[in-house]
C-alpha cells in the first residue's frame, strides 16, 4: 500500500486536479454572489445556497478521493458492473415511484434522500453509461477483438443503454437524454470498432431511438409540457415572449450585454436582483459575464476546455482500450454538457435545464462530476506509469 501511494504521488496529475479545484471554488464564489437575493425572496438566510454548496463540495471531495485511488481497471470486473447496475435500477425505480419536480418545470427527475436532500438519478446515469459501456466493450473485445466485434455481440449494452435513455426521457429530462446519446457515441467511437461497424451500430441505435420516441409520444403525451412548448416557441425570437417563456433568455441577454467586456464587478449584477429566475443554477454563466466580463468567461471556458483537452489527450496516448473509452467518455460528457448549457444561456439552442459543470449550484451534479474527475485522474496516473515503463 505504501509503495502504491508513493507511486501515485509521483504520477498524480496535479494540473488536472488544480483545474478541477479552481473551477469548483470559483463556482462556489459565484453561487454565493448570484443566490443572495433568491434566498432572501424565499425567506431563507442570504448565504443559504452557499452553505449548502460547501457541504456538497465536502461530500464531492471525499467521493473524488475514493474514485482517484480506486484502480480504474476494476470497473471491468463483472461484480463491479453488476453493483453499478443495481444502484441504477434502485435509483430509477425510486424516481419512478416517488420522484419530485424540484425545478417546477414538469420534469420529475429528483428523489429525496433522507439526510442528504434531493438527488437526481439522471446525473448518475451519465457516469454509469460511460463505465458500463467501456467495461462491456472491453470484456467483449477480450474474446472477439475490436476488429471483429459486431453489433449483435453487444446486445445487452445496447439494450441497457436504450432502457436508460428511455427512463430518463420518461422523466422528461430531455437535456440529460441528449447528453447520454452524445456520451454513447464518443465511448463507442473510442472503442476501436471499425468505421463501417461503428455506423451500423449507430444505425441500429437510431432505429431503436425512433421507436422509443414514438412510444414516448404515444403513451406519455405530457412529455412536451407547456413549459417546453414555450421554450421551443421562444427559441427563434425570445423577445416576443419576454413576459413568458422567453423571460430567462431575454434577461440573460441583458446580463451579458450589461456586463460588457470588463463586467460590472463581483457582486454588482443587476439581473440577479429578481429579474433572472434561479440565477445560481442553469444561468449562472450569465451572472458571471455580467459581473466579471471577459475574465469570468476565460476562467470558466479555459478551465473546462483544459479538462476536456486532457481527457481526450489521455485517450489518444493510452494503449489500454478500457482507459481510452473511459477518458473519452468523461471528456465528451463535460464537453457536451458545457455546450448545451452555454448554448441555452446565449440562445444558440433551446433551453434544456442543464447545469454548467463544476460551476452551477447542485449537489448531485458536483458529486457525480467529482467522482468522474477522480476516475480521470486515476487513469492519468496509470497511463503515466505505463508510458514510463515503455520508455525505460
Amino acid at each position: 500500500m505504501k509503495q502504491y501511494l508513493k507511486r501515485y504521488a509521483q504520477n498524480f496529475d496535479y494540473p488536472l486536479f488544480f483545474t478541477f479545484l479552481l473551477l469548483s471554488l470559483f463556482g462556489l464564489v459565484m453561487i454565493y454572489s448570484s443566490s443572495i437575493m433568491v434566498a432572501i425572496q424565499k425567506g431563507l438566510e442570504p448565504d443559504n445556497y452557499y452553505h449548502k454548496q460547501v457541504i456538497n463540495l465536502i461530500v464531492a471531495f471525499l467521493g473524488f478521493l475514493v474514485a482517484a485511488f480506486f484502480p480504474y481497471k476494476h470497473y471491468a470486473n463483472k461484480k463491479v458492473m453488476l453493483l453499478l447496475t443495481a444502484v441504477l435500477v434502485v435509483l430509477f425505480t425510486w424516481v419512478k415511484v416517488a420522484g419530485n419536480d424540484e425545478a417546477g418545470v414538469g420534469a420529475k427527475s429528483w428523489i429525496h434522500v433522507p439526510g442528504l436532500g434531493n438527488f437526481q438519478p439522471s446525473e448518475y446515469a451519465k457516469l454509469f453509461i460511460i463505465l458500463y459501456f467501456a467495461a462491456a466493450f472491453y470484456r467483449k473485445a477480450q474474446k472477439y477483438t475490436f476488429e471483429k466485434l459486431q453489433p449483435t455481440e453487444i446486445f445487452y449494452p445496447i439494450f441497457l443503454w436504450i432502457l436508460v435513455v428511455a427512463g430518463v426521457a420518461f422523466e422528461t429530462d430531455l437535456g440529460a437524454s441528449i447528453i447520454l446519446c452524445g456520451i454513447a457515441v464518443c465511448v463507442v467511437a473510442a472503442s476501436g470498432i471499425p468505421f463501417k461497424t461503428f455506423w451500423k451500430f449507430f444505425g441500429l441505435l437510431g432505429a431503436f431511438g425512433g421507436v422509443i420516441f414514438g412510444i414516448l409520444m404515444l403513451f406519455k403525451g405530457d412529455m412536451l409540457t407547456d413549459n417546453r412548448r414555450g421554450r421551443l416557441k421562444s427559441f427563434i425570437n425570445p423577445f416576443e415572449y419576454e413576459n413568458g417563456s422567453g423571460h430567462q433568455v431575454v434577461n440573460s441577454y441583458y446580463a451579458i450585454g450589461g456586463g460588457g467586456l470588463e463586467g460590472r464587478g463581483l457582486g454588482q449584477s443587476i439581473q440577479k436582483l429578481g429579474y433572472l429566475p434561479e440565477p445560481q443554477t442553469d444561468f449562472i454563466m450569465a451572472i458571471i459575464m455580467e459581473e466579471l466580463g471577459i475574465w469570468g468567461v476565460l476562467i470558466v471556458l479555459g478551465g473546462l476546455g483544459f479538462i476536456v483537452y486532457k481527457g481526450f489527450s489521455i485517450a489518444l496516448r493510452t494503449k489500454d482500450p478500457l482507459a481510452r473509452m473511459i477518458t473519452a467518455g468523461i471528456a465528451s460528457w463535460i464537453g457536451w454538457q458545457t455546450f448545451i448549457n452555454l448554448g441555452g444561456v446565449t440562445g444558440l439552442i433551446p433551453l434544456t435545464g442543464v447545469t454548467l459543470p463544476f460551476i452551477s449550484y447542485g449537489g448531485t451534479s458536483i458529486i457525480i462530476l467529482s467522482l468522474a474527475m477522480g476516475i480521470l485522474i486515476n487513469v492519468s496516473m496509470f497511463e503515466k506509469v505505463e508510458r514510463r515503463k515503455t520508455q525505460s
